[in-house]
C-alpha cells in the first residue's frame, strides 16, 4: 500500500527544492548554462530522495506485524494492588483492539469495573519507524490525564515494554513500566509496574486477555 504523503513531507520537500535551486541559482557562481541544465535535475533527485524517505517512515513493516496478536474481542480479568502485599481488587470488563490508518496504529478500547465504578478506557500503540521505538497512549474516565510511554519489543521472551509517565490524583506525575506477554494466539497478559512510597517497584494491576473471536486481518 502506498501512503498518502503527508503535509509534513511536502514540507519537507518544498525546503529540499528551495535548497537546490539557491544552489544551482546565480548565488553560487559556475557556468550559466550548466545551471540551466542541472537545475531540473537537483530538483529531481532532491524530491525522489525526500519522497522515499517519506515513504519508509510512513508505512506499515514488521514491527507493526508484532501487535498483530493483540487484534480481537477479548475478555478480561484485572487485578489491582494499592500497595506491595495487599490483596488486590478484582474485576472483569470486556476489550476490543483493532488497526487504524492502514494498519499503522493500534485502537485498544475497554469496558469493565473499577472500584466498584464503570469504566472506559481509550488506548492507541505504534511503531514510530524513524525513532525506532514503540510509542502508547492510554486515557480513561478514572482521570483526566494521559498515559504516556516508548518502549521495545523483546523476540526471545515475545514481550513488549514500555515505560512513561502517569498521574496519580493524590501523588502528581509517576513513573511507570508496562510489560506485554504474548502467551499464545488466545491469550496475553499486561502487567503494569511502579514505585511504591520507598522507591521500590512493585506489580500493581494485571490484566489477563482471552480472545473471544477469531482475528480479523
Amino acid at each position: 500500500m502506498k501512503p498518502c504523503i503527508s503535509q509534513r513531507a511536502i514540507i519537507g520537500v518544498c525546503g529540499v527544492i528551495s535548497l537546490c535551486l539557491l544552489f544551482v541559482s546565480g548565488g553560487y557562481g559556475g557556468d550559466a548554462s550548466q545551471q540551466k541544465t542541472s537545475q531540473p535535475e537537483a530538483i529531481d533527485s532532491a524530491m525522489e530522495t525526500m519522497m522515499a524517505k517519506w515513504q519508509a517512515y510512513a508505512s506499515p513493516g514488521d514491527n507493526h506485524e508484532v501487535l498483530n496478536p493483540l487484534v480481537g474481542t477479548w475478555s478480561h480479568v484485572v487485578k489491582w494492588w494499592i500497595k506491595p502485599g495487599s490483596v488486590p481488587e478484582v474485576s472483569k470488563g470486556t476489550s476490543e483492539t483493532k488497526w487504524l490508518m492502514g494498519g499503522r496504529y493500534l485502537q485498544h478500547s475497554s469496558k469493565g469495573i473499577s472500584m466498584g465504578q464503570p469504566f472506559d478506557g481509550l488506548g492507541f500503540t505504534g511503531f514510530d519507524n524513524k525513532k525506532r521505538k514503540y510509542q502508547t497512549v492510554w486515557m480513561d474516565n478514572m482521570g483526566t490525564g494521559m498515559m504516556t510511554g516508548e518502549g521495545t519489543y523483546d523476540p526471545g521472551q515475545k514481550t513488549l515494554t514500555d515505560q512513561g509517565l502517569y498521574t496519580d490524583a493524590l501523588m502528581g506525575q509517576r513513573a511507570y513500566r508496562g510489560v506485554i506477554t504474548f502467551v499464545d494466539e488466545n491469550h496475553h497478559r499486561y502487567e503494569m509496574f511502579s514505585l511504591d512510597q520507598t522507591g521500590q517497584e512493585f506489580r500493581m494491576m494485571e490484566i489477563v486477555y482471552t480472545r473471544t473471536n477469531e482475528v480479523e486481518k
